[in-house]
């Protein structure tokens, strides 16, 4: 009998973990497979349990859960989860203890470390205050950067800031409105967009427009379908760096990966498989 794992959303249909997460297990010859749910944050809990109860494997969570499922008071996260505020993968550990980890911030940073971005001491503008937005942001202030987060929403990026200054970082964090992103912009380094703007179906917005981009830019996308937002032709026509979500969704992927099964998962694969299914 298979052993199933799965990504929770709302909505989740566009998700391509499962293509993903199922070319990895079918790789590495693992008797399983990994579906996608649609899940209410209302159901969440009920989910959870019921996944629990039938023996799942692990889950991921997606928008909007992330925050959620760090309320839930049988979930256990881990240090790292706990601080960022946001879950991501879910373990059904064998003895019924459920665990909640954070694997987003680990692959956004690998995603720019694979792209030769250096991390420590730039500029990095990330937009959104959701939960992959903490988690990006509290990876990146850890790891030495100077962060200011932009929301349309002013209060909740400065609410996010001040909760991810209460750790020991290395680097800053501060949090702004939307409305000065154009002038931050002119002195950063990176832009990193955890909204959802530009995500099928609704590809026609972005979060900034070249004339607002210059060429010592480089602007990461965590939004992968599609696989060229946007945003991301502004920045190529800005003449500056891109990166697209792909990398994020595969590096937080196989983290995912390695916590469920305790196995280093065929990564190229992973991220081959995720863009030929794009292209499609």
């Amino acid at each position: 009998m298979k052993q199933v794992f799965g990504v929770f959303g709302d909505p989740v249909g566009h998700s391509l973990s499962p293509a993903m997460h199922n070319a990895a297990f079918s790789a590495l010859g693992m008797d399983c497979i990994y579906h996608a749910f649609r899940v209410t944050p209302e159901k969440l809990e009920k989910a959870i349990l019921g996944a629990e109860a039938m023996g799942f494997g692990g889950l991921n969570l997606t928008v909007p859960l992330k925050e959620k499922a760090l309320k839930l008071d049988f979930i256990s996260p881990d240090p790292l989860a706990k601080r960022i505020g946001a879950v991501n993968t879910v373990v059904f550990g064998k003895s019924g203890e459920i665990q909640g980890y954070n694997t987003d911030g680990i692959g956004a940073r690998q995603a720019l470390l694979d792209s030769a971005v250096e991390i420590t001491g730039s500029k990095i503008v990330v937009a959104g205050a959701g939960g992959a937005a903490r988690a990006v942001a509290f990876q990146l202030a850890a790891d030495g950067a100077e962060i200011t987060v932009v929301n349309r929403t002013e209060e909740r990026a400065v609410e996010l800031a001040r909760e991810i200054s209460a750790a020991p970082l290395s680097g800053k964090i501060k949090g702004t409105g939307l409305s000065g992103l154009k002038e931050l912009l002119r002195d950063a380094d990176v832009l990193i967009n955890t909204t959802t703007l530009g995500m099928h179906p609704n590809m026609d917005a972005a979060i900034a427009t070249a004339e607002e981009l210059h060429s010592d830019l480089t602007v990461f996308d965590i939004v992968y379908n599609p696989l060229e937002t946007r945003l991301l032709r502004e920045a190529r026509a800005a003449g500056a760096k891109t990166i697209s979500g792909v990398l994020m969704l595969v590096y937080q992927g196989a983290e995912a990966f390695k916590l469920w099964t305790g196995i280093e998962p065929p990564v190229e694969l992973m991220k081959k498989t995720v863009v030929e299914a794009l292209q499609a």
